[in-house]
């Protein structure tokens, strides 16, 4: 049998965009020849909706659109695609579920067994869960296909040593008697991490473990684009005991027809982390850019390594001519800080302006010279710069509609340090995710092929200089040194005293930091929102904004 696997990148409340984006990719399997077209997880609603699915109107509009699709899709064709089913009796009002559409007509043939509540998932809040995977098994032209939903593949008792739940839904659809067993996903890039820290190929071991395990080929169909804090990477394919029966596609569409009588594999592709970093924060930024009607964006350039890196992201993902950088040089600014963003701009051929806030500076200073008088300067100054480059910002991307980048990366923002209504501000937060020995590893990866970055911003010493001959080793442990720490404190929530212990950094400067980390929940609280690139983003941490527990 041919099965069709059309990886689409809905978008959250577009039906009318999504039932054509549905209409084109089952069109275009049915004319490769495709028996069984799939379709990921939720894919007539998009996915996250969130509380939109409290909401009638939504529902209805779901409903409205699978009977639009029965209507128009190619007769003779099976279709299974995600979307929403009502619950008529006692228990939570909606199942995430699967419709098989076949010759104008739309029946529901599974639903979702176990709904993910950690870190960005909150599924149980809306959801029903299916008593019995054995009932989502369907006839499809004689072929029994077992059809699970994402989250229902990952807790495989022979594969993972701990497990979230008691039961294995895979497991379920092969006693029903599924012949295949189908996957379709909205499953987000950086789950699968893993402790290797971005290995991507993960998910395929425990897919192809699944397979081989029952006998079965796994039909896995992901949902690809960039919804805010995750971003779906993709990666559809058949696994069979013979292996990889079609390359998996990251961080794009597609629509390649698998045949599963076939016996010829491929391998899985061995994609380098930098690049699936790289290609995750890029379609982070362009599908923020285009599901919010942004065709342009801004942000500053001090010469620093990460706004270079968020230039170079972003330049990726708008092209060069719809991302402008500006600098704000002050009193504190070294002359090689201007001369590295005039730099990179030239070498990222992007529009570029010098802005000097030196005037701004002195102005400020005669309106708080009263109320200052007789204190020595300090943090108050020094935050009032970066709140004046924000405003600068601000105001052009107002007066000519790009979005503002904030260009914060996640070691800074663990420990808070970055300013409020300054450095902060942003629409979006594109490598907030990125450890700061991270930035410099897909820094120097960007330029495998040529200088964009420009070497200097690499090499020089980090500074905010907002003081005079201030480096960030100032304040901070260097980065080498401080990510490892914060990784163990933020990431696995390990002591002070193990972190201590297993780093070999003094344990008071670990406590330090940990309070640190504690003390600036607030700040990132209000952060933008942050394209997610690893197992453990802001947005997947749930602390308590005030709290008094120190460790």
């Amino acid at each position: 049998m041919k099965i069709g696997l059309c990886q689409v990148n809905p978008i959250v409340g577009d039906f009318a965009g999504n039932r054509e984006k549905i209409a084109q990719a089952v069109a275009e399997v049915n004319r490769q020849g495709a028996q069984v077209a799939v379709l990921p997880e939720l894919a007539v609603c998009g996915y996250p909706s969130e509380d939109l699915l409290l909401r009638d109107a939504f529902l209805e509009a779901n409903d409205a659109s699978l009977l639009d699709l029965a209507a128009h899709l190619p007769p003779g064709l099976p279709v299974l695609v995600g979307c929403l089913e009502r619950n008529p009796d006692v228990g939570h009002p909606l199942y995430n579920a699967v419709a098989l559409i076949h010759d104008g007509l739309s029946r529901i043939v599974a639903r979702k067994s176990l709904l993910p509540t950690y870190d960005i998932f909150d599924e149980a809040r809306f959801f029903e869960p299916c008593k019995s995977a054995r009932d989502n098994v369907v006839d499809i032209m004689g072929v029994h296909f077992g059809v699970t939903i994402c989250e229902d593949v990952w807790n495989d008792a022979e594969f993972f040593a701990e497990r979230r739940y008691h039961r294995d839904p895979v497991q379920e659809v092969v006693d029903g008697g599924a012949d295949v067993i189908v996957n379709i996903s909205a499953s987000p890039w950086g789950r699968q991490c893993g402790e290797a820290r971005g290995k991507h190929s993960f998910r395929g071991e425990m897919l192809q473990a699944a397979s081989e395990r029952h006998g079965k080929p796994l039909v896995f169909v992901n949902q690809v684009g960039g919804n805010v804090g995750a971003q779906f990477d993709g990666g559809s394919t058949v696994f069979s005991l013979a292996g990889v029966l079609a390359e998996p596609i990251y961080f794009d569409t597609s629509c390649s027809v698998v045949d599963l009588d076939g016996f010829d594999t491929v391998s899985m592709p061995d994609v380098d982390l930098r690049e699936m970093q790289r290609l995750a924060i890029v379609q982070g930024i362009r599908d923020y850019a285009a599901k919010f009607g942004f065709t342009r964006a801004v942000l500053g350039l001090s010469g620093g390594i990460d706004s270079a890196l968020t230039a170079a992201l972003a330049v990726d993902a708008l092209g060069a001519e719809n991302v402008s950088g500006i600098a704000m040089p002050s009193t504190f600014s070294s002359d090689h800080s201007v001369a590295d963003a005039e730099a990179l701009a030239k070498n990222l051929g992007m529009p570029y302006r010098v802005i000097p806030i030196r005037g701004l500076q002195s102005a400020y200073d005669d309106a708080l010279a009263e109320s200052f008088e007789g204190t020595e300067p300090g943090l108050a100054e020094e935050n009032l710069q970066a709140r004046m480059r924000g405003a600068l910002l601000m105001a052009h991307s107002n007066k000519f509609g790009g979005m503002l980048l904030t260009t914060g990366n996640k070691s800074e923002c663990a420990v808070g340090y970055c300013t409020l209504y300054g450095d902060m501000c942003g629409a979006l937060a594109p490598i907030a995710d990125l450890w700061k020995t991270e930035v410099y590893a897909l820094s120097r990866w960007m330029n495998r092929d040529g200088e964009r970055i420009p070497v200097s911003s690499i090499e020089k010493p980090p500074s905010a200089e907002l003081r005079p001959d201030q480096l960030d080793t100032d304040s901070l442990p260097p980065y080498e040194e401080l990510d490892p720490v914060l990784r163990k404190l933020v990431e696995e929530e390990r002591s002070v005293d193990v972190v201590a212990e297993q780093t070999g950094m003094d344990r008071e400067q670990v406590a330090t930091l940990f309070r640190m980390v504690q003390r600036s929940e607030f700040k990132r609280f209000q952060y933008p929102p942050t394209v997610r690139v690893s197992e453990r983003c802001w947005d997947g941490r749930r602390v308590p904004v005030s709290h008094r527990f120190l460790e």
